[in-house]
């Protein structure tokens, strides 16, 4: 007899730990990692499904997945057997049921950084009124009263608005005017000036953070964080732009997650301090190029392909729903500008935060990501790069990275007998994050496991300490030094082991020498050296978290000494909160615009040769 003739959908039950299943109908042979994205089911990936990260796990309960021939370099036999399959490369051609291991959605974030005092002087003012009854003798409009009532103020008055100021009129004399700019948002019955709010947004690839700001005093309310929601997409910018360029369909996927990211948080900052959402007026958003391009809708495929074009340096009269944001309904939105396709918002928002245009000394300003954006400030030079540095600082692209979660490594020591490791929420390791895969591979180069070239040395090396010989071991053909053995697994069972292998040291290289070329290029271009440098600013989530004398031995950052290193912290969203807060901090960052020369690496002759000479680590 023939075959049955195969389904054209299936059915798959997804069991999410610690949620609802949810069963869903799809095409025959789609992928599981697919089914999971276009139902909303949160899967982990920083590849965007291209089988190179080998986080997508799931577990096939009932049904049947083959083993493809990626799943082997992810799983041990026994999770083989148990159904352990990598899901982007996992096709559904049957009904099956599948267990999803919970993604980590609050990773450890930087959420306040280096900042300045400001003025404060925002662009949202309220200002209370009391407006005279109209009389047969005195027949003004309700918009004419107000206007007289605040001679001080040229106001732009819309129709919506008009509404409001004639029913707040009509219950009460006493009003309140709520103004951005120079445009009546609202009109509020009685006295409200005091209630007044912002929220401060840090847009970020890995990491979105939020800030309620009371503007009326300037000082903070509540802040929270999230991982990005579009992570499925890819852990980098230029993974998020390919999907939109593959996929026509996934540039509004990609603006609704970033709308549900803001939104979400705006909802969080809000009730944990208290604030009605009608009483945040204006936002105001840190981003790199992007992804404010992506939160704005705009294609972005032209910051991908030379000679990387964006859609617009800045944007005038945003309002906050824009951004999906779902606060007054005329709150105003304030993105920052940016310098260039790779040197965003989020960089003009750091240097505006860290003064990098008012200090004299030679600084650095280094903001450590998948993409690495690099300022010099020499006297009265401003000069802005980026460097390809690659997702392995996010954990990706490492054998065990992680992302900075409970039970991620973000700290190694190691001694001739032992390896101690510091572990985020102190419980047993299960990954790597990008501080612990610096920290580790320093302190491997300085127990002499890892050579000057980056080769990890052999067990029965005479450098090596016997204590440490024991964790020189292989896993297939490829040496790798194991850091500990997860829970539950025999020490000789590699499924079991966390280890760097020889291919995470060389993606380490690549990041640190992409970075390292960038700022060695924009000092020599000065006339300078790394002596010259007075301050090394290592700013982001990563920055703060990083060992600066881990930085400093890899050669990721020049050798200075290790006071002048600062973690500067969430720089963008300091940044961000300033531009709340102050009218003239917000003319400041435009001013950037023209202070600052970007110099492109990616034409320059001598880049690659510059590069291979970084690789090697400091001797």
């Amino acid at each position: 007899m023939p075959d049955p003739p195969a389904p054209d959908r299936v059915r798959i039950r997804f069991e999410p730990d610690g949620a609802q299943s949810r069963e869903v109908r799809v095409p025959a042979g789609a992928t599981l990692f697919d089914a999971a994205s276009w139902n909303g089911i949160a899967v982990d990936s920083t590849c965007g499904g291209h089988g190179t990260c080998r986080k997508c796990r799931m577990r096939v309960v009932e049904g049947a997945v083959p083993v493809s021939r990626l799943d082997p370099r992810a799983f041990g036999p026994d999770e083989l057997r148990a159904g352990w399959r990598l899901a982007c490369v996992a096709h559904a051609e049957g009904d099956l049921r599948v267990e999803v291991p919970p993604l980590v959605t609050r990773p450890k974030a930087a959420t306040v950084g280096v900042g300045r005092q400001v003025i404060l002087r925002p662009a949202v003012q309220k200002r209370c009124v009391t407006l005279t009854e109209p009389t047969l003798a005195d027949q003004r409009t309700d918009v004419e009263r107000l206007r007289d009532a605040l001679p001080d103020l040229e106001l732009r008055i819309g129709l919506p608005v008009t509404r409001d100021l004639s029913r707040a009129f009509r219950a009460d004399p006493v009003v309140t005017a709520v103004v951005v700019d120079d445009v009546l948002v609202d009109v509020e019955p009685g006295d409200t000036a005091a209630r007044l709010f912002g929220i401060a947004f840090d847009l970020g690839t890995t990491t979105v953070v939020a800030t309620l700001l009371d503007l009326a005093t300037g000082t903070p309310v509540a802040v929270a964080s999230l991982l990005n929601p579009q992570q499925p997409f890819g852990a980098d910018v230029i993974t998020r732009i390919s999907a939109t360029m593959m996929d026509p369909d996934a540039l509004g996927r990609l603006t609704a997650l970033a709308h549900s990211a803001l939104d979400q948080l705006a909802g969080e900052v809000c009730a944990d301090g208290g604030v009605d959402r009608r009483e945040v007026y204006e936002i105001a958003v840190a981003g790199n190029a992007t992804m404010c391009h992506l939160a704005l809708g705009l294609d972005p495929e032209p910051l991908g392909v030379a000679p990387f074009v964006m859609a617009a340096r800045s944007f005038d009269d945003l309002g906050a729903a824009d951004l999906g944001v779902a606060v007054h309904p005329r709150a105003r939105a304030y993105v920052f500008p940016a310098l260039g396709a790779y040197v965003g918002g989020d960089i003009v928002a750091g240097a505006l935060a860290s003064g990098m245009d008012r200090d004299r000394r030679v600084r650095l300003f280094v903001d450590i990501g998948t993409n690495c954006e690099i300022l010099l400030a020499a006297g009265d030079r401003l000069l802005a790069t980026a460097a390809p540095a690659g997702p392995a600082f996010e954990g990706a692209a490492i054998r065990c990275g992680m992302r900075a979660a409970p039970g991620a490594v973000e700290g190694v020591k190691i001694s001739d007998e032992d390896v101690l490791l510091e572990v985020i929420g102190d419980v047993a390791p299960v990954g790597l994050a990008g501080s612990g895969l610096v920290d580790a591979v320093a302190a491997m180069a300085a127990a002499g496991l890892v050579d000057p070239s980056g080769r990890l040395v052999a067990a029965d090396a005479p450098a090596v300490p016997p204590g440490l010989a024991a964790r020189l071991r292989l896993v297939g053909k490829e040496r790798v030094f194991v850091l500990a053995t997860r829970e539950g697994y025999a020490t000789d069972d590699p499924a079991g082991w966390l280890y760097l292998s020889q291919r995470d040291i060389r993606e380490l290289q690549f990041a640190k020498a992409a970075i390292a070329t960038g700022w060695t290029l924009l000092l020599e271009g000065q006339g300078l050296t790394p002596d010259d440098v007075a301050q090394v600013l290592l700013a982001g989530s990563f920055g703060s978290f990083l060992s600066p004398a881990a930085a400093v031995r890899i050669g990721l950052v020049p050798d200075v000494a290790l006071l002048r290193i600062v973690s500067a912290g969430n720089v963008a969203g300091e940044g961000a909160k300033m531009a709340l807060l102050s009218l003239r901090e917000r003319a400041a960052a435009q001013a950037l615009l023209e202070e600052v020369h970007y110099v492109e690496l990616s034409d320059r002759a001598d880049f690659n040769d510059r590069f291979v000479d970084r690789l090697a680590f400091p001797g």
